[in-house]
C-alpha cells in the first residue's frame, strides 16, 4: 500500500510545467541534460510539507528534482515528516531495502529513541525542519552525495553516547567491538606492532602460542591481508588499534 508520503514523492509539477507523467524518449533527454547534477526525490506527508522543500531547491542549477516515476533512481533522498512515525519508518526500510539512494531526513520534532530508529534504517543526514532553508538544504544535499554524513550537533552528541554505551554494556562483556577487530584480536596486533614475537604475546597474554598464531592467522585471512606486517599496518590505518 503506498503511504501518505509516497503519494507526494519527487517534484511535483507546477500548473503549465511538464506533466507528472514524462514520456520515455522525453526522460531520457531530461537525464542527458542534467548530467552532473544531484538527483533528488522529495518524499512528504502533506503537499505543503513538499511543497516548501521543492521551492528551496527547485532554482539550485546543481539539482536535478525527480519527477515521481523516477524517483527509485535518485541519487538522494529526502523524507520531509512532522515526526519519525510508524508510516515514515516504513518508507525509509522501503527506501533501504529497494533502492541505492541516500537518504536524508528532514523532520519537524525528534522524539526519544528515533535517532536509533533513523539510522537503523539507513538515514546518513537529520535536518530539523526549522533549519531547512536554501542554503542548508544544498550543503544537506551535496554532502550526501559526497557520501558524507550531516547531523545536529545535539542528535551527533547523542549518537555518541548511544554508541559508547553500547560498547560498555553489551560488547565488552562478550570481548567484542564495534570495529572490525575482537577485542582479543586488537591487543595481539598491538602488541605485534610493538615487536614482541609469536612466544611474547602468548606470555603477555596468558593464551598458548597455538591461539596467538590462529588469531593472527584469522585477522589476516578474514581482512586479505598478507602478514603480520600488513595487518598491523591497516589496523593503524584505520584506528583500530
Amino acid at each position: 500500500m503506498t503511504t501518505t508520503a509516497e503519494q507526494h514523492s519527487s517534484c511535483a509539477p507546477r500548473p503549465g510545467s511538464e506533466p507528472p507523467e514524462w514520456p520515455t524518449a522525453a526522460r531520457e533527454h531530461a537525464s542527458r541534460a542534467d548530467a552532473g547534477r544531484i538527483s533528488v526525490a522529495v518524499y512528504a506527508q502533506d503537499l505543503i510539507l513538499h511543497s516548501g522543500v521543492v521551492q528551496q531547491l527547485r532554482q539550485r542549477p546543481e539539482i536535478e528534482l525527480l519527477p515521481m516515476e523516477a524517483a527509485d533512481d535518485a541519487t538522494v533522498s529526502l523524507v520531509v515528516v512532522d515526526t519519525v512515525d510508524d508510516p515514515a519508518v516504513q518508507l525509509l526500510r522501503r527506501l533501504q531495502r529497494d533502492t541505492g539512494t541516500r537518504t536524508g531526513l528532514v523532520v519537524g520534532s525528534f522524539g526519544a529513541g528515533a535517532l536509533q530508529t533513523v539510522v537503523e534504517c539507513g538515514v546518513t543526514a537529520v535536518m530539523r525542519r526549522a533549519e531547512a532553508d536554501e542554503a542548508r538544504l544544498l550543503h544537506l544535499v551535496t554532502a550526501m552525495a559526497k557520501g558524507e554524513g550531516v547531523l545536529p550537533g545535539d542528535l551527533l552528541g547523542k549518537l555518541l553516547d548511544h554508541v559508547s554505551s553500547m560498547q560498555r554494556m553489551v560488547l565488552d562483556p562478550r570481548g567484542l567491538s564495534l570495529s572490525t577487530l575482537t577485542t582479543r584480536e586488537a591487543e595481539m596486533l598491538r602488541l605485534v606492532a610493538e615487536g614482541l614475537d609469536t612466544v611474547e604475546i602468548a606470555q603477555k597474554t596468558s593464551y598458548s602460542e597455538r591461539t596467538v598464531k590462529n588469531v593472527l592467522h584469522e585477522v589476516t585471512t578474514r581482512l586479505h591481508l598478507r602478514n603480520r606486517a600488513h595487518a598491523v599496518g591497516y589496523a593503524l590505518r584505520h584506528g583500530l588499534i
